[in-house]
């Protein structure tokens, strides 16, 4: 009779095999989340969604008054909480002290969210304080600061999360041009910039797994009615609303493939553009971010 139990059930096993049980979905409650570029739009949004969730949110931007308004209704909503620091993420040395009152206030950190960044469509060439192509410097240099900076933070918090805020709309890099100094050049400079997010969490995602940390870039929606877009002039075709639950799903989903880059559907690519898969661009921008911010890949 036991050896008729056995076989049966060993027939029942190979017809139908056992199925996992699903896994739960990322909680943020009681942790501690930084929202870069979060007094307004995408990224306020985003800070308002962890806060209801029961987290801390480090805000940034430039504006101190929205910052602060924005930590006060968080603070007040008796869910989650918030503090404001300031930075100006067109100035390195601002980007660097940015990150180093965060390291030195959170020495652990669950979940960095580079969304901070800035569009131009005029085709005119703009510059940071250090000189740098200012949408380079604020879309792409400043989170290659906060990625290497908040690392020992990120690995304390581990399982711990990196989402960089891509786009879809992006351009492969002119090495030869990455300053956009040649005319008629400028036209790319916001595309190339997310490319240059992809293809850095292409190239680093290993060694930060390696560290806990799971790094990805996503394109957030298209053309959301942010400030941004109406402020260039164009028609939105989606809402703030999509973004956030794009980004939010991400950032609860159980398990995500380190380096890739998520489109709205939430299917993971290598990258958006070809030449972030290539090892050698990959070499050449992980070298000349170390050379233009002073801060090299750990």
């Amino acid at each position: 009779m036991r050896s008729s139990l056995i076989r049966l059930m060993s027939v029942v096993l190979l017809l139908f095999p056992a199925i996992a049980p699903a896994q739960a979905p990322v909680s943020y409650e009681g942790k501690t989340v930084l929202v870069t570029g979060s007094t307004d739009g995408l990224g306020r949004e985003l800070a308002r969604e962890f806060a209801a969730e029961g987290a801390h949110v480090i805000v940034h931007g430039r504006n101190a008054e929205r910052g602060q308004a924005l930590v006060d209704e968080i603070n007040a909503s008796g869910k989650g909480s918030a503090r404001f620091i300031a930075a100006d993420f067109a100035s390195i040395q601002e980007v660097r002290d940015f990150a180093a009152t965060v390291a030195r206030d959170t020495p652990k950190l669950d979940l960095l969210m580079n969304n901070a960044g800035v569009a131009f469509r005029d085709g005119q060439r703009r510059t940071s304080r250090d000189g740098h192509e200012l949408q380079f410097a604020i879309n792409y240099l400043a989170g290659w600061i906060l990625v290497h900076e908040l690392r020992p933070a990120l690995k304390a918090g581990a399982p711990s999360r990196i989402i960089n805020v891509s786009s879809g709309s992006s351009a492969p890099i002119d090495f030869d041009d990455v300053m956009l100094e040649q005319p008629g050049a400028a036209g790319r400079g916001y595309g190339q910039s997310k490319q240059a997010q992809a293809t850095m969490t292409k190239a680093l995602a290993p060694s930060f797994l390696a560290d806990g940390i799971t790094m990805i870039s996503l394109h957030p929606a298209t053309m959301m009615d942010t400030t941004m877009v109406i402020g260039m002039g164009l028609e939105p075709r989606s809402k703030i609303a999509d973004g956030v639950a794009h980004v939010m799903g991400l950032a609860r989903a159980p398990t995500l493939e380190p380096g890739a880059f998520y489109l709205e559907k939430g299917e993971p690519r290598d990258t958006m553009d070809p030449q972030g898969q290539d090892p050698e661009a990959q070499a050449k921008l992980l070298a000349l971010s170390a050379e233009l911010t002073g801060v090299p890949a750990k």
